[in-house]
């Protein structure tokens, strides 16, 4: 099998590179190395199954010759963040949204076997129930959330007017090793290891009694090459642990100090995923606990050592378009 994963020197796209190679498929990487980084797939870097393209899903010409006898396309590649987001709305949208096309495009033309979409919880916003179904109302928050949507909405489209086999996952709160080293939200893990490392404070967003669906990353990579492989099209799964923990318990479990800075408009109190759908079709459960996940990472605390460290003041001044425009 050849398969083509597009963010691949990502956080999450790096783990599931490594899922694929382990099964012996050769893996196509294309990443434009905005946020993904190539020390993330190192380790294969003497692995002739593995070709990485220095490439932007922006640009459909360039992309195109590499998904020639493509089986399967893992679509990882996009912008994360809520504050950038705000503040740079066409990159967020030429890339979460029209790259996507670009690459169900790609898919298309090439008659892959499956093509399975990250997608995102935040397309839920502030949800009414918990835990949160794949039936709960949309209703994004903020431009990430909106790309991320819309991109879905396009793969989907795909799928029912041109029958590309379509698969789209709606990730949960992932953590893990490799995760990203920056960013005021998003990447909670990144923001308090390198706090940890400096020996400041964990910066707990209000009263740090919210809790979150933490779902760890190879239970991420699981998910997407169990959907790949399945004979499952044109559905919508929630990926979650099958649970939710405080911020607090993280905090915990991290070990240290914490101060409290002011809650954020659009997030919500509580993430947690119903994951009944997925166990249903797809047989598919996580498997890791958030006590295993934090020991992991823990003893690959490294990797975040040259991580910007975030303070209450700094965070502060990077989120004051956050405060303006959702407050």
């Amino acid at each position: 099998m050849i398969s083509l994963v597009t963010g691949g020197c990502g956080f999450i796209g790096s783990h599931i590179v490594d899922r694929l190679l382990a099964e012996g498929h050769t893996v196509r990487v294309i990443d434009n190395f905005t946020t993904g980084r190539p020390e993330n797939l190192k380790h294969h870097k003497d692995n002739n199954n593995l070709t990485i393209y220095q490439l932007d899903i922006r640009n459909k010409t360039e992309i195109r010759d590499i998904f020639c006898g493509v089986d399967y396309v893992f679509h990882m590649a996009a912008l994360a963040d809520i504050v950038p987001s705000i503040q740079k709305p066409w990159e967020y949208y030429s890339t979460n949204v029209l790259g996507t096309y670009n690459v169900v495009e790609c898919a298309k033309e090439e008659g892959i076997k499956k093509l399975v979409y990250a997608a995102s919880s935040s397309c839920y916003g502030i949800p009414d129930k918990f835990p949160t179904d794949e039936d709960a109302k949309i209703q994004p928050q903020y431009p990430y959330a909106l790309t991320k949507r819309l991109g879905e909405e396009t793969v989907l489209h795909w799928g029912q007017v041109y029958g590309v086999p379509v698969v789209s996952l709606r990730l949960f709160n992932v953590y893990g090793t490799r995760s990203r080293t920056s960013g005021t939200y998003g990447a909670v893990f990144g923001v308090f290891l390198a706090q940890k490392l400096a020996g400041e404070p964990f910066t707990v967003v209000g009263t740090g009694e919210q809790t979150r669906d933490f779902t760890y990353v190879t239970d991420i990579a699981d998910a997407f090459y169990t959907a790949a492989i399945s004979n499952i099209t044109n559905e919508i799964f929630n990926v979650g642990s099958g649970g939710t923990y405080s911020v607090n318990r993280l905090c915990e479990l991290l070990g240290g100090e914490t101060i409290h800075i002011p809650k954020r408009p659009g997030e919500p109190d509580c993430t947690f995923a119903d994951t009944t759908k997925i166990e249903k079709v797809l047989n598919w459960k996580a498997k890791v606990s958030l006590e295993q996940g934090v020991k992991e990472i823990l003893d690959n605390i490294d990797y975040w050592r040259a991580a910007p460290v975030w303070t209450p003041d700094s965070i502060e001044e990077a989120t004051k378009d956050w405060f303006k425009y959702l407050g």
